[in-house]
């Protein structure tokens, strides 16, 4: 049924999410590139380890700058660019935009957007500002007319579990952003890969959003905490967090500390990642690959009984 397997390229490979992209890619059987700054003595110990698993893998790593000539040579021996940069970087897209047009060859261009629906949430100021440079993006390539898929996949996540529990340290208290009422979406950063370079190649979902909504990752943060102490058979204490606080420190922390309060406002007080109705024209990612057996929170949870505490990394993208 299937042809020739396409080409993927992923910019911000060895990144947060990236590396689980390039895995997914690997193990889905499509030809896998890898852009990188050239490695040198400044490369991380971690990343040169990260860059020989690459390898082993069958990954081909490509070495430059974000240099237009430079990418629009890898471009065109590839069919499908994903980028994973993380927010720093986002507006440098607009030079993968530039070289994908000048390329003319790709069959679709999946940017760093793996978060929040951009196009459907109006959060707080500095995580606003934010969106609305992803948002640029997203309108640069429409209007490029470059075959697209945007990709909303709400919480990472392993990230997010780290992040409200800190189920590595010994401390009991557990702080609780608002009431915590509010339903998020947490999906498996295997599971986000998979799924997008699944939908990095389907037909229906080009030019299309396509959001991560398992019904099984839908939770609130007393529901993660009840199934958490039942877990590790232990009661933690409880800080509630008022949102008038949450909000005055998202308007007092200075740039870039007050993008992370104000993206918790919008996910676990604010409740933007499920605030707004799937439509009959919406894609939802778990509807589209019904055969996927994607790892619900229970079993995210199971994981951090037995795996060790993994690196510290800042996912928020």
């Amino acid at each position: 049924m299937e042809g020739k397997k396409n080409k993927i390229i992923v910019f911000g490979g060895s990144g947060y999410i990236g590396k689980y992209m390039v895995k997914a890619s690997i193990s889905l059987g499509y030809p896998t590139f890898v852009y990188t700054h050239p490695i040198n003595s400044k490369t991380s110990t971690s990343k040169i380890q990260l860059f020989k698993e690459f390898n082993s893998m069958g990954v081909t790593l490509v070495e430059g700058e974000l240099e237009h000539e430079q990418i629009v040579k890898v471009i065109k021996e590839v069919d499908i660019v994903i980028c994973t940069f993380p927010y720093p970087q986002v507006m440098e897209q607009l030079k993968i935009i530039h070289a994908i047009k000048v390329a003319g060859n790709i069959k679709r261009f999946l940017p760093s957007d793996f978060g929040v629906e951009e196009d459907r949430v109006h959060p707080l100021p500095p995580f606003q500002a934010f969106l609305d440079k992803k948002r640029k993006i997203r309108r640069e390539i429409e209007a490029a007319k470059i075959p697209y898929t945007f990709v909303s996949a709400n919480c990472f996540g392993a990230y997010f579990v780290n992040f409200l529990l800190h189920p590595y340290e010994r401390n009991k208290d557990i702080a609780i952003y608002g009431n915590g009422e509010t339903k998020a979406i947490l999906n498996y950063e295997e599971d986000v890969a998979m799924y997008t370079i699944k939908v990095a190649n389907d037909p229906r979902t080009q030019n299309r959003i396509v959001v991560y909504r398992p019904s099984k990752n839908i939770i609130t943060q007393n529901e993660l905490i009840f199934q958490w102490e039942k877990k590790c058979g232990q009661n933690f204490h409880k800080t509630f967090i008022p949102e008038d606080k949450i909000v005055k420190l998202s308007q007092t922390l200075p740039p870039p500390e007050d993008i992370p309060i104000s993206i918790v406002h919008s996910i676990f007080v604010k409740g933007d990642l499920v605030n707004f109705d799937l439509g009959e024209d919406d894609l939802e990612v778990s509807q589209l690959y019904p055969e996927y057996n994607y790892t619900s929170i229970d079993q995210l949870l199971d994981k951090f009984l037995v795996d060790p505490p993994p690196p510290a990394s800042a996912a928020f993208e």
